[in-house]
C-alpha cells in the first residue's frame, strides 16, 4: 500500500471518499473501485485489487457508495439512484485531479450493478468497466434477472465470477452476456465464491485480474 492516501472530493453533485492508490506514472489510466451491499471499501478483495493495479501501472481510487457513507452496516434501501450519482461524481473527481487519460468503472457485486446501470444510461462515461461477481439473481431465485439495462449497455465490460457463485452460474452469465451490445469477456474463477478471495488465491487472483483487464483495455498499437 506505498504511496496510498485518504481521498476526499465534495465538490461535486455527491461527496467522495475512499483512498487513492497512486501509480507510478501521473498520466496512468485510472480506475474507479467500489463494493458491494455488506461491506465497504476496505473489503479484502478491493484493497488487494488496488495495490496489484497500482502495481501494474493504473491508479485506483476504492470508495464508498453513498449509502456506506451514510450509514456503517447494512444494506442499501431504495437508495440506487443516489449510489450511481456518488459513482459518477468519483470518476469525475478522478478527471479533475489526476491526468489520467482514461478512466474504468468497477464494482464488486452490487458496486458492480451500479457501475453497469449508470454506464447504460451514460454510454460516454468511462472507457471500460471490471463487474466482479455481478449478482445476476438474488440466490435461489434465478427468475428474477437483474438484465434489464444490458440491451443499453455499449462500455465495453469484463465479468469475473467465481464457478460457485450462488448469485449466478458461469452458464448463466454467459448466456446473459450476449444481451449487451458491447465487446465482453467473462473470466471464471475456479471454485470461488461470490466474495473471489480466499485463502487459496489471495495472492494471486489480483495479480490475473489487473492482468486480465489490462489484456481487456489494451489499445490497438
Amino acid at each position: 500500500m506505498e504511496g496510498m492516501r485518504a481521498f476526499v472530493d465534495t465538490s461535486g453533485a455527491e461527496p467522495v471518499r475512499g483512498f487513492l492508490h497512486p501509480a507510478a506514472s501521473a498520466s496512468a489510466d485510472a480506475l474507479v473501485l467500489t463494493h458491494g451491499a455488506g461491506a465497504n471499501c476496505q473489503a479484502p478483495l478491493l484493497v488487494a485489487l488496488a495495490d496489484a493495479f497500482a502495481a501494474s501501472g493504473t491508479t485506483v481510487l476504492r470508495c464508498d457508495l453513498p449509502f456506506r457513507q451514510a450509514k456503517p452496516q447494512g444494506p442499501p434501501m431504495r437508495t440506487a439512484e443516489r449510489d450511481q450519482a456518488g459513482l459518477k461524481a468519483a470518476v469525475q473527481a478522478m478527471r479533475r485531479q489526476t491526468q489520467a487519460h482514461r478512466i474504468f468503472l468497477a464494482g464488486h457485486s452490487y458496486g458492480g450493478r451500479m457501475a453497469s446501470m449508470l454506464a447504460a444510461r451514460e454510454p460516454d462515461l468511462v472507457e471500460a468497466l471490471l463487474l466482479l461477481s455481478y449478482p445476476l439473481h438474488p440466490p435461489k431465485a434465478p427468475q428474477q434477472m437483474r438484465t434489464q439495462h444490458f440491451p443499453s449497455l455499449e462500455t465495453p465490460a469484463l465479468f469475473v465470477s467465481g464457478t460457485r457463485d450462488g448469485f449466478g452460474t458461469i452458464a448463466e452469465l454467459g448466456a446473459a452476456l450476449r444481451l449487451i451490445p458491447a465487446r465482453t469477456r467473462l473470466l471464471p474463477v475456479e471454485s470461488a465464491g461470490h466474495e473471489l478471495i480466499g485463502k487459496r488465491n489471495r495472492d494471486e487472483l489480483p495479480k490475473v485480474v489487473a492482468e486480465a483487464f489490462r489484456a481487456f483495455t489494451r489499445l490497438p498499437g
